[in-house]
C-alpha cells in the first residue's frame, strides 16, 4: 500500500524483494522496515524492543511460529546498522506522529486489532477471529491480534486519526459528497460543514486518538511504528 503510494511498486520487483528478503507469513515490523530499505524508501522504525521480546512466547498471536521466529528476527535487529536500516529504541508520542503526518508523510503502526475501532465504519469490524466479512465471531477471549495499518492524517478539532486499513481495501466510500477535514492534509481548506459519517477518501477509516492509542500501546506491538517519508 505505501509503495504503491510512492510509486514504487512493479509486482515483478515486489515478489522479488520478498523472496530476497525472505519474507514469510509472518511479518514483523523490522521485516517491513528492510523492505523499505530495499526499495530506497526513507524510514525511521521506533521501539520499545530491540528485538523479540521472549514474554510473548505464551501470547497465542506469536506461539506458532515464535521458536522460529526469534532468531530470525534478532538477526534482522543486530545486522540493522550495516545493512542501513534505521532502527531506535525510543517512545513516540502523538504530537511527534502529528508532526509526521503534518509534513505529508505517512507511517505504518502495529496495533491490536481486536481493540481498533473505526468510526466511520456503519457496523465495525471484529478482527479476533479473522472471520469472512458477514460472518458471526465466536471468539469467546479478546486475545491480542498483531495488525499493521497506515497512517494518513488527522483532525486536530475533533481529534481524530485517519488511517488506511488494508483489511478495508476494498470498501468503497459511503454514496454522497465527500467534505474536506481541517488539517487532515497539508494545505486542506477548512470544511464550513463537517460530515464525520463520511469518509474523506474511499477506504479510508478514522478513530479517536484514544482508541488508536490504546490499540497502538498494548501489550504485544513494542509501541512499533515505522515512519515513512514521501520525500525519498
Amino acid at each position: 500500500m505505501v509503495l504503491r503510494y510512492l510509486g514504487q511498486l512493479d509486482d515483478g520487483e515486489f515478489e522479488s524483494a520478498l523472496q530476497e528478503l525472505r519474507l514469510t507469513r509472518s511479518i514483523w515490523t523490522i521485516d517491513l522496515a528492510y523492505l523499505m530499505r530495499h526499495f530506497g524508501v526513507r524510514h525511521r522504525f521506533c521501539t520499545q524492543t530491540l528485538g523479540v521480546d521472549k514474554g510473548y512466547k505464551n501470547q497465542s498471536f506469536y506461539r506458532k511460529h515464535f521458536d522460529t521466529e526469534e532468531t530470525r528476527v534478532n538477526q534482522l535487529f543486530a545486522q540493522a546498522k550495516a545493512c542501513k536500516v534505521l532502527v531506535e529504541k525510543c517512545t513516540v508520542s502523538v504530537q511527534d506522529i502529528q508532526a509526521h503526518l503534518a509534513q505529508g508523510h505517512v507511517a505504518i503502526v502495529l496495533v491490536n486489532s481486536g481493540v481498533l475501532h473505526c468510526d466511520l465504519c456503519s457496523s465495525p469490524t471484529k478482527y479476533c477471529c479473522f472471520a469472512p466479512r458477514g460472518h458471526r465471531c465466536f471468539c469467546r477471549t479478546p486475545d491480542y491480534q498483531g495488525h499493521f495499518i497506515v497512517l494518513r492524517g488527522y483532525n486536530r478539532a475533533t481529534g481524530s486519526i485517519f488511517y488506511n486499513n488494508p483489511a478495508y481495501a476494498d470498501h468503497p466510500a459511503p454514496p454522497g459528497p465527500l467534505s474536506p477535514v481541517p488539517s487532515l492534509w497539508p494545505g486542506s481548506k477548512p470544511a464550513t460543514t463537517l460530515r464525520p459519517c463520511w469518509r474523506p477518501h474511499p477506504g479510508m477509516c478514522s478513530t479517536s486518538i484514544s482508541n488508536f492509542e490504546e490499540a497502538r500501546t498494548s501489550y504485544g506491538t513494542d509501541e512499533d511504528i515505522l515512519f515513512v517519508y514521501l520525500d525519498s
